[in-house]
């Protein structure tokens, strides 16, 4: 009950993965290393992602096309339960998402997303029709700036909504941040919740809690006999981190800055899944090291 509990938090903090984490990027490129704590696996990923807005009207309508591409590397080195079938070494990811969002009354925001990715380790030939996943996702965003000092607020609510997932609803979207004095800000919500401080225009400093994961098509299924003589077929892999860390970031422009996270996971989940997205096996769900850095270009 208490894993069930925690990977729900999990799946609820991704929903604003694709909405706000990235809202204000242009372009970025990072690398993430997380080694499994008491085992000889390592997870390590390599990003690179772009945000292409553009203009529609005068009045602040933009349409937006997103693209990614992810190399993730699962290295396992614990004995698992079958022998045969190709490894689960090498997981990529190639994504589109088209966006369009539009000024409202009193300072308010819609947008709106539809996506598509191809998630898988193609051992076998070609594309399949389960290397795919979709995504769609609508949000409103209250903003508020204080001319006078660098004071500024935001609130993003909405609903977002993935398939194959391991639940078949729409997911809410909730997240507040608020600048509230020139040295410190705070965020409140998914996919992170941190708290920020300015040194000054070229250094800042944070502690939060957020969310790191992947999710792969096995295009050659895994067929095997758990420990109760039921036979169970592997389909797709994944893995969701929860984390804490300390983050710090270097602004060699207003808009390019250089970032590293480092932390420990607060709840670190490798598992195979069925068909419906039920577990079937976990490979691995002890708390580790985390660390991530990158390249980004900002609004």
């Amino acid at each position: 009950m208490k894993n069930n509990y925690i990977v729900l938090i999990g799946i609820l903090l991704q929903t604003l993965c694709s909405v706000s984490a990235q809202d204000t990027d242009l372009a970025r490129i990072e690398y993430a290393y997380i080694p499994q704590a008491n085992s000889e696996n390592v997870y390590s990923r390599f990003r690179i992602s772009a945000n292409y807005p553009i203009k529609m009207n005068k009045d602040g309508t933009y349409l937006v096309i997103a693209t990614q591409y992810r190399y993730n590397s699962l290295q396992i080195g614990d004995e698992l339960i079958f022998d045969e079938g190709g490894d689960l070494n090498a997981f990529q990811t190639l994504g589109l998402e088209l966006g369009y969002t539009f000024k409202m009354k009193n300072n308010w925001r819609f947008g709106t997303k539809i996506g598509s990715q191809i998630s898988s380790n193609f051992e076998a030939s070609g594309i399949e029709s389960d290397d795919f996943r979709y995504s769609v996702s609508l949000y409103f965003v209250k903003s508020y700036k204080n001319k006078n000092a660098p004071k500024t607020s935001r609130l993003i609510m909405g609903l977002r909504y993935a398939t194959p997932a391991s639940i078949n609803f729409p997911l809410p979207i909730i997240n507040y941040f608020k600048r509230f004095h020139p040295s410190w800000s705070y965020s409140v919500g998914t996919p992170k919740t941190s708290i920020k401080y300015f040194f000054n225009e070229k250094n800042t400093l944070q502690a939060f809690v957020g969310l790191d994961r992947f999710y792969g098509n096995l295009q050659n299924n895994r067929a095997f006999i758990d420990e109760n003589g039921e036979v169970k077929v592997a389909e797709n892999a994944s893995m969701l981190n929860i984390m804490g860390a300390l983050g710090y970031e270097y602004y060699f422009t207003e808009h390019l800055l250089f970032y590293t996270y480092a932390g420990y996971t607060l709840s670190n989940e490798i598992r195979l899944r069925d068909a419906n997205q039920e577990n079937v096996y976990t490979i691995n769900e002890k708390n580790t090291f985390y660390f991530r850095s990158g390249i980004k270009l900002k609004i």
